[in-house]
């Protein structure tokens, strides 16, 4: 079913006045991000015409986007990924960690999104390693996906990392070792070694000159200034959340499946467009029992949107330990001959888009909607204008 209101709808009737009205600080990738979801599945994309081969009916079918900012595009690059994780899951428990930052480094990493998220990445990736390759702890190197989150339900700017870790991992001489039953990793170990290598790696970046400070934070440029600012920071506790393991790979895949490719917020989450002001549903997680509703002016609504619009190639979905892309390949099939599970057998899809989409959702476009017949397309529909450039198919 079609939600009632779109963020698309928000942008084609306010996204001009926003345009105007922060000429000066809308980066590139933001007015892509508007752009393509504004023209997404319009004739400005272009399409093509479909006629019922039983009843005669037609219908129109226009192109989607597939910017990963869309949340109208991220249905069959969900399934795709999902497929592809599918051979890669083994029969151990999978535990779930989150990686917050302090809301003083949030305001930096705003201004420096892609520095700043790459060490969210690889401080959370570096920690787990070093903990877990202790044998005091596990002694063996584990595998971890790890998705990238940038906001809350209010739409604030609250980066973060959601981490899937295998309960076990390859010991040095090369066997398997588990994990304790229900426990992976002590929380105040990974917390503090967390906090130690997110702030050197932030201090390394500063002295490289590699961030950049603007408005209120520009007095952070002066080394004495950045000093005090991290200060406080290395003694108060970091926040790592580790929640109860998952019950088998398939609960995995469900998590995952939520999480990967969610974007700030969802079109079924907003209620209303009126007098310019939008509602929508959102989870105060210090009351989750209570479902409340907030009301933003549409221009507010789309500053907070477009704060979660990443820089262009960033990947927002990474594979360590184990499971990096460089040996994954070799260490899976290592692995399961440990654990004496036979080799999985990766799916083959078609290539036929429309074939692939219908194994992959379990549902089928060449449906009529009136009598179930079969759908013939007919027609080409070109596009109307060129969409602004580039609009990259990235899926993570």
């Amino acid at each position: 079913m079609t939600p009632a209101l779109e963020v698309a709808d928000i942008l084609r009737r306010h996204g001009a006045d926003y345009r105007a009205a922060h000429a000066a600080t809308l980066s590139s990738a933001q007015r892509r991000v508007m752009a393509a979801i504004t023209a997404c599945r319009t004739a400005a994309l272009g399409g093509h015409v479909e006629q019922c081969a039983d009843c005669g009916e037609i219908r129109i079918a226009y192109n989607s986007c597939r910017n990963r900012h869309c949340p109208k595009c991220q249905g069959l690059a969900r399934a795709q990924w999902l497929a592809d994780r599918q051979a890669e899951l083994l029969p151990v428990p999978y535990f779930h960690l989150v990686f917050t930052m302090p809301a003083p480094l949030a305001a930096v990493a705003l201004q420096n999104k892609a520095v700043v998220y790459d060490i969210l990445f690889k401080a959370a990736a570096e920690t787990v390693r070093t903990i877990a390759a202790d044998p005091k702890h596990l002694g063996a190197e584990t595998g971890m996906i790890a998705v990238l989150h940038t906001w809350g339900q209010n739409l604030f700017h609250h980066p973060h990392l959601h981490a899937i870790v295998a309960g076990g991992g390859l010991a040095p001489h090369g066997g398997w070792v588990a994990s304790r039953p229900g426990f992976f990793l002590s929380v105040r170990v990974l917390s503090r070694l967390y906090r130690r290598v997110f702030l050197a790696r932030l201090q390394a970046a500063f002295a490289e000159g590699s961030l950049n400070f603007f408005g209120d934070l520009a007095p952070l440029a002066e080394p004495s200034a950045f000093a005090a600012h991290l200060q406080p920071l290395r003694q108060t506790p970091w926040v790592i959340y580790a929640k109860r393991p998952f019950a088998g790979p398939e609960q995995v895949l469900n998590y995952l499946g939520r999480y990967t490719h969610r974007v700030a917020i969802a079109n079924s989450r907003l209620l209303g467009l009126n007098d310019g002001l939008v509602r929508f549903r959102w989870k105060d997680y210090r009351q989750p029992e209570k479902p409340k509703v907030m009301t933003l002016a549409a221009v507010e609504f789309i500053r907070r949107f477009l704060l979660h619009v990443l820089p262009d190639g960033f990947r927002r979905i990474r594979h360590f330990g184990f499971l990096a892309n460089a040996h994954r390949t070799a260490r899976l099939a290592a692995i399961r001959a440990l654990l004496d599970v036979p080799p999985a057998e990766p799916d083959v899809l078609p290539a036929d888009y429309r074939t692939r989409y219908a194994l992959l959702t379990r549902r089928s476009l060449d449906i009529c909607p009136c009598c179930g017949g079969q759908m013939v397309e007919i027609a080409i529909l070109p596009r109307q204008r060129p969409m602004p450039s580039p609009i990259r198919c990235d899926s993570s």
